[in-house]
């Protein structure tokens, strides 16, 4: 539609005039966002959607899809365009992005893949979309206060945004109400050619006002609350039943817009399976199988037979974790309260698998009548992936053995992706530059050609040019900061990075026990060569108390080191405020050492570590999830290791045999830091009763072996600190990791899936 740059300013023009009445260096950048927004609609409106005999519905209950302007003026190909008519008319393209909201649907890793697979699918030309719920306040916007962490609503959809409005409505019947859903669709722009969609369903009759102080809301008012939180606080029977009825609604709506948009096309339903493929991202839409089920031996008068023969041929579960509190099993009684339909079905269901199998490991009710929802998956699906090699052989191995050997051709393994566009053209076009001008642009399209650059590993030139890079991200990661949060770092410092979901597995309570550590050293008179900046950057679910002591830790260190002049000069600490994808398009680039440190065998694979080894990070990792694939990728020489092995951890879980406070008391470091949770300095800053309960918690419970690995990663994380002084070496392991990072595209993530799971045409 806008092929040349003169189209794109006179269509811009028109619409500053139409919209504000003013020529487009006078229009404010909120107002030009307005603008580029309609304008970048217009364009996607005309892009061609990607069609086929077989699509894929890819049902999630999150998608951390992020800013929007960039990627799409990117994947459409104007956005250079784009910035140089704004700067002909004396306006700033980054600007006019800092004016967008960012959408709140997604959380962690989980959505944002989701997100990615959207992208890549879209490119690849791949028929299929995206199911999921349109949140008006996500999951919340985090705030600090007290050195706490509070939620506030997460506001972000304005009059005008990236939703279209389809007019495609649906009833969706609970054992207690009826309501009425409301179809939203974003655009999903493929990279320079391909369009899907993401379907986001809202509830009519949303009220807003349900919210009052922070986040909480009436739970129980489920016909007007569906949609206003991602994840609401299941702390309570409450929650719990709130967040079934979501799941519900999600399925309900995706399965009926399936068997519609099958039947629009004329399709027989008898063969759904050659014309659709539906992938269940982790278990939250787990009810769409007895859903589909429902509806064609209610609606289309199949038998139950031939309903769940088609169903299992279309139906697909990813895993996403080894977390067995993860793995969802709601009690029957809350199915029978919220969706009495769907409970007839489940019980079928369970009762043909009861009479082929007699280990109750994998029936989908247990005797205390709950429902597992991943053993629904896995019986009547017919793929069941990990998202890592480690995973998928943990799962094969232990925690879905049985499953294993009923079912050994359904289990494969799909390592995860990122839309590596996304992490180098738009948000480090600096890199990108120095890409397209030693390796040429090929890697745009296929990441695996990001293995040119190893031509380059002795090359001062371009090494050189990689670092200055790298500082000048850092640099402007500094004013970020400053603006932000009121702290100035050093630049010259090492930035040392530990952002994604705050949790015990990740081990962010042993990142704080180094710092302490640290602290302690420089107090004690032994500096380090180099300053050291570490930066944080994590939400808590709100029942999480732990986690959320966590957060106080290190909010209270962050006073102590950054407030102590004698400790000020050599470490600074940093826990961003409301992490989110806008905020990690700056640490990544910026970021010198990628913590990546989980309990081995805890993480199922990860993408933060994908996206800092691409920006030329360093990782610090143990072998867990996808760091495992990375050390094999850039050999020994180009990352740092340590922890015990996920042999070892399960070998501990299984014996019952790890006892956190014997590494406490045998050793004086260990002890040293973890004491220091309950000093006098921090219980001066700090609340005796989150200090108290998280000093409490390492040392006589310590459910994910902080103190099993501490030793070996003070060691190694010294070592990294005095390796980086050796800038030669350092170079050229920012390159190798740039260079290896094409593997972790999700493009052949996605060509994966196609091949061995959906078998699009």
């Amino acid at each position: 539609m806008f092929e040349k740059e003169t189209q794109i300013e006179e269509r811009l023009s028109a619409l500053a005039k139409r919209l504000y009445r003013k020529p487009i260096q006078e229009c404010t950048d909120a107002q030009l966002y307005n603008c580029v927004l309609m304008l970048t609609k217009e364009a996607l409106a005309d892009r061609k959607a990607n069609e086929g005999k077989k699509k894929v519905y890819y049902i999630s209950m999150e998608f951390l899809i992020g800013k929007l302007l960039s990627n799409n003026l990117i994947n459409l190909g104007i956005y250079d365009q784009m910035e140089s008519v704004l700067a002909k008319n004396g306006k700033s393209l980054s600007a006019i992005e800092d004016a967008e909201p960012e959408p709140s649907l997604g959380n962690g890793g989980l959505g944002r893949l989701a997100a990615c697979f959207l992208d890549s699918i879209a490119t690849l030309g791949l028929p299929g979309d995206g199911i999921g719920l349109n949140y008006h306040f996500g999951l919340f916007k985090q705030v600090f206060k007290d050195h706490l962490q509070m939620a506030e609503k997460n506001s972000w959809i304005e009059k005008r945004s990236w939703l279209n409005e389809t007019g495609t409505t649906f009833e969706v019947v609970f054992g207690d109400k009826k309501v009425t859903s409301v179809l939203y669709d974003l655009d999903v722009a493929g990279y320079e050619s391909g369009l899907g969609k993401l379907h986001l369903f809202d509830v009519k009759g949303l009220d807003e006002k349900l919210v009052k102080k922070g986040i909480n809301f009436d739970k129980t008012a489920t016909d007007r609350n569906l949609t206003l939180f991602l994840y609401p606080d299941d702390s309570d029977e409450a929650g719990n039943l709130l967040r079934v009825y979501q799941e519900y609604f999600l399925v309900s709506n995706a399965a009926q817009l399936i068997v519609k948009e099958l039947k629009d096309a004329g399709r027989d339903l008898h063969k759904m399976d050659q014309y659709a493929a539906v992938q269940i991202n982790d278990t939250h839409p787990s009810m769409v199988i007895p859903e589909l089920i429902r509806i064609l031996t209610w609606d289309e008068e199949f038998t139950m037979e031939d309903a769940i023969k088609v169903v299992s041929k279309t139906c697909a579960y990813t895993n996403h974790t080894i977390l067995a509190e993860a793995l969802e099993k709601w009690p029957l009684s809350y199915i029978e309260q919220v969706v009495p339909a769907l409970v007839p079905i489940i019980k079928e269901l369970n009762a043909r698998v009861k009479k082929k199998y007699k280990n109750p490991k994998v029936w989908i009710i247990d005797d205390s009548k709950r429902v597992h929802m991943a053993h629904m998956d896995i019986h009547y699906g017919y793929s069941v992936n990990g998202v890592a090699a480690i995973h998928t052989d943990i799962l094969k191995e232990t925690e879905l053995h049985d499953f294993y050997e009923l079912y050994p051709q359904k289990f494969n393994n799909k390592t995860n992706g990122i839309t590596f566009r996304r992490w180098l053209l738009s948000c480090n076009r600096e890199l990108t530059a120095l890409l397209d001008e030693t390796i040429g642009t090929g890697y745009k399209k296929n990441a695996d050609e990001l293995e040119k650059l190893l031509a380059f590993k002795e090359d001062e030139k371009v090494l050189s040019a990689i670092e200055a890079i790298k500082q000048g991200k850092k640099e402007h990661l500094v004013q970020v900061i400053r603006e932000k949060e009121g702290v100035e770092l050093d630049p010259n410092s090492i930035f040392d990075i530990q952002v994604k979901r705050l949790h015990e597995y990740k081990r962010q309570q042993m990142n704080a026990l180094y710092i302490i550590h640290k602290y302690l050293e420089i107090k004690a008179g032994k500096k380090p060569v180099r300053p050291l900046t570490f930066l944080f950057g994590a939400k808590a679910a709100p029942a999480y108390i732990i986690a959320r002591d966590i957060i106080h830790l290190l909010l209270v260190m962050s006073d102590l080191i950054n407030n102590d002049p004698e400790v000020s000069p050599y470490m600074k600490l940093v826990m961003v405020e409301n992490y989110n994808v806008s905020y990690a398009e700056k640490l990544i680039p910026a970021c010198d050492i990628s913590e990546q440190i989980s309990l081995a065998s805890k993480e199922a694979s990860g993408t933060g570590n994908m996206k800092f080894m691409l920006n030329g990070a360093v990782t610090l990792g143990t072998e867990d999830g996808a760091n495992v694939e990375i050390h094999e990728l850039v050999g020994d020489e180009n990352i740092y290791t340590f922890g015990k092995d996920s042999d070892t951890v399960i070998a501990h879980y299984a014996k019952a045999d790890y006892v956190s406070r014997d590494y406490y008391e045998a050793s004086p470091v260990i002890k040293e830091a973890v004491d220091f949770i309950v000093s006098e300095q921090t219980l001066a800053i700090g609340h005796k009763e989150n200090l108290e309960r998280l000093y409490n918690e390492l040392l006589n419970k310590d459910w994910f072996m902080t103190l099993l690995d501490l030793e070996e990663y003070i060691q190694v994380k010294d070592r990294i600190f005095a390796d980086y002084e050796d800038r030669a070496k350092w170079k050229r392991m920012m390159l190798v990791n740039i260079a290896k990072a094409g593997f972790f595209s999700s493009d052949r993530t996605i060509a994966q899936y196609n091949e061995d799971i959906w078998h699009l045409s």
